[in-house]
């Protein structure tokens, strides 16, 4: 049975990813994801290391990203669970307006309770649609 403790740690865990990610604040990532997590952010990726790699590469380029989540759905059993979000990420080059680029879509997650908390051990995420330039997220 699910207890609301757990889940709302759970949503909170999913709002500190995008806070982390918003922020540049890369080290925060280890206290979201377990050490040998597998992430599918476009490419796969396994290791919190190689995740941090990933979302500096993708964002550091902008100027500004917003990433927001809701609707989530968590199912928690024992020391495991499972959860969805919906999430919609802005990605703005140049903040006079200049090309932007939206990703909508969701992240699915397994996650394991360690002693530290609530961790992320895979996040898939399924993009619905995007909108503006996808050239916003590619490297100069």
């Amino acid at each position: 049975m699910d207890d609301p403790p757990d889940r709302q740690a759970i949503i909170d865990l999913t709002v500190a990813y995008c806070w982390a990610l918003d922020g540049r604040d890369w080290d925060r990532l280890d206290d979201i994801f377990t050490p040998d997590a597998t992430a599918v952010l476009g490419p796969e990726v396994v290791g919190v290391e190689a995740i941090k790699r990933r979302v500096r590469e993708a964002l550091e380029p902008l100027a500004v990203s917003q990433h927001m989540v809701s609707t989530h759905d968590v199912r928690v059993d024992a020391d495991r669970a499972a959860a969805r979000c919906y999430l919609l990420a802005q990605h703005v080059r140049d903040p006079s307006g200049a090309p932007q680029f939206v990703v909508a879509g969701r992240y699915e997650d397994d996650l394991v309770r360690t002693a530290a908390g609530w961790r992320i051990s895979r996040r898939v995420l399924v993009v619905l649609w995007t909108d503006g330039d996808p050239a916003v997220l590619q490297p100069e």
